[in-house]
C-alpha cells in the first residue's frame, strides 16, 4: 500500500517534469523556426498575428497562433496543428497560402511539431483577430491551392547525408527544416512556387535581394566557416550586420540559439572543408575607372563621416567598407537601396549595435548614384563591371515585390 501511495504521488509530478521539459524544448524549437517574426507585429503581443506579408500576388496576414479559442489555435489538437504546419491545411480544410512555409516545414519531424505545439498552448491566450488576406484573383481562391500543392508541396527534399557527420546533419535539419532558409534564398516562378533546381542560389524578397547560400558563392563574398557561425549568434561579423529581412531573423531566432547550433549552420553551408575566403585588397584611387573616381567624392561627402576615409568603419556606431560582404554583390540592389534608403537603429547581442543610418535618394541622382557605387564596388568588392546610370534607374523603379 505504501508503495502504491509513493508512485501515486511521483507519476503526476514526473508527467509535469515531462510536461515542462517539452514546453521549453518547444520554445526553443519555435525560435529556430521564427515563428514569432511572421506571426507578430512590431510592439504588439507575440504570436498575436497581425503581421503583413507583401508578396506579388497581394498581402497576406500572419495569423494569431496563441490558444485563444476564437481568434487563435486553441481549438486546434496536436493532430491538426501537425497537419497545418507540414501540409498547409486547416481542421476545416481550408488551404493555407505557402506564405506559412509548410513546404519546408513538411520535413519537421513530428516530436519536433508536438513541442511546439506544447509551447504555444502554454501561451496566455490573445483575443485578437487576425486582417484578412487580400489576393487578387485567382489567386484568392483558395480551392486553387490543391492543384498548387498538388505540384509544389513536397518539393523541398533533404540531401542524401551518406558520410556526413552529425553537425552537418544537425546543421541541414535546422537549415533547411526549421530555419527554412531557402524560401527566402531560393527564387521563385510565375506561381511563387520555389524553383528547387535553383535551390539556394538566392532571390529577392521585398525588393532586396535574398543572397546566394551556396558554399563557393559564400566563400566568394569573404565568409569562413567560423565568422558566419559569429553572424548568425551576434549579428555582426567583419562582413558587415544583417539588415533588413535578416534583422528580425536574427532578433527573434538566431540569437537566441546554443553556439553549436550556430556553428551546425555554418558547417553544413560551407561544407564540412569549406573553400577558402576569399581576400580583397582595397583599390587605390589611381587605379579606379573614371566613374568610380567621381564616386569617391560622394563618399568623402556623405559615408566617410561613419564608415571612415578608409572605409575602416568605426565600432558601435557604422560597419567597415573593407571586407563588407554587400559590396561584393554582383548586382548592386541591396548596396542601392541601402543607401537610397537607409537602416534603422540596430540592438545586436550585448552591447553591441550601429547606429541609424540615413537614406540619400533625395541627395544622390542616378548618375551621382552610379559613380558612388562604383567606388565602393571597385575600391572594396573586388568588381571591376560599372554599373550604369539606366540600372540605377530600372532599380529606383522597381516596385518592392
Amino acid at each position: 500500500m505504501r508503495a502504491f501511495l509513493l508512485a501515486a504521488l511521483f507519476l503526476p509530478l514526473a508527467a509535469q517534469a515531462a510536461d515542462k521539459a517539452q514546453i521549453e524544448r518547444g520554445q526553443y524549437l519555435a525560435r529556430a523556426a521564427d515563428c514569432v517574426a511572421c506571426h507578430s507585429i512590431e510592439g504588439g503581443a507575440e504570436y498575436a498575428g497581425g503581421l503583413p506579408l507583401v508578396s506579388p500576388f497581394g498581402t497576406i496576414y500572419g495569423t494569431n497562433i496563441t490558444p485563444d479559442k476564437t481568434h487563435g489555435i486553441g481549438h486546434y489538437s496536436a493532430d491538426d496543428f501537425y497537419k497545418a504546419v507540414t501540409q498547409g491545411e486547416k481542421p476545416d480544410g481550408s488551404k493555407l497560402y505557402p506564405a506559412m512555409p509548410y513546404t519546408s516545414y513538411h520535413l519537421l519531424k513530428r516530436e519536433d511539431s508536438d513541442a511546439i505545439y506544447a509551447y504555444l498552448m502554454s501561451l496566455e491566450p490573445i483575443a485578437k483577430p487576425s486582417p484578412k488576406t487580400d489576393l487578387a484573383f485567382p489567386f484568392n481562391v483558395r480551392f486553387g491551392m490543391t492543384f498548387w500543392n498538388m505540384l509544389y508541396k513536397n518539393r523541398v527534399q533533404l540531401e542524401a547525408a551518406d558520410g556526413k557527420g552529425e553537425e552537418w546533419q544537425r546543421g541541414q535539419y535546422l537549415v533547411e527544416v526549421l530555419g527554412h532558409c531557402g524560401e527566402c534564398h531560393t527564387p521563385r516562378n510565375a506561381v511563387g512556387a520555389l524553383q528547387q533546381d535553383l535551390r539556394l542560389t538566392g532571390g529577392v524578397v521585398l525588393g532586396y535581394e535574398a543572397p546566394s547560400l551556396l558554399a563557393d558563392d559564400l566563400a566568394a563574398r569573404g565568409w569562413s566557416t567560423d565568422d558566419l557561425a559569429t553572424f548568425l549568434k551576434h549579428g555582426i561579423s567583419a562582413q558587415g550586420s544583417v539588415f533588413n529581412e535578416m534583422y528580425p531573423v536574427l532578433h527573434h531566432s538566431t540569437q537566441y540559439l546554443p553556439q553549436d547550433d550556430h556553428r551546425a549552420m555554418a558547417t553544413y553551408l560551407l561544407g564540412e572543408s569549406p573553400p577558402a575566403p576569399r581576400k580583397i585588397e582595397a583599390v587605390a584611387e589611381a587605379q579606379l575607372a573614371d566613374s568610380a573616381r567621381n564616386g569617391r567624392q560622394h563618399y568623402l561627402n556623405l559615408c566617410a563621416g561613419c564608415h571612415g576615409a578608409a572605409g575602416e568603419g568605426v565600432p558601435h556606431v557604422a560597419v567597415a567598407m573593407d571586407g563588407n560582404t554587400t559590396l561584393r554583390l554582383a548586382d548592386s540592389r541591396n548596396l542601392l537601396r541601402v543607401i537610397d534608403d537607409g537602416i534603422r537603429e540596430q540592438q545586436f547581442t550585448g552591447f553591441e549595435r550601429m547606429q541609424p543610418m540615413p537614406g540619400f535618394m533625395d541627395k544622390l541622382d542616378d548618375g551621382q548614384m552610379r559613380d558612388l557605387l562604383n567606388y565602393l564596388r571597385q575600391t572594396w568588392g573586388g568588381l571591376e563591371a560599372e554599373v550604369t546610370p539606366e540600372q540605377v534607374a530600372q532599380l529606383r523603379s522597381e516596385k518592392a515585390h
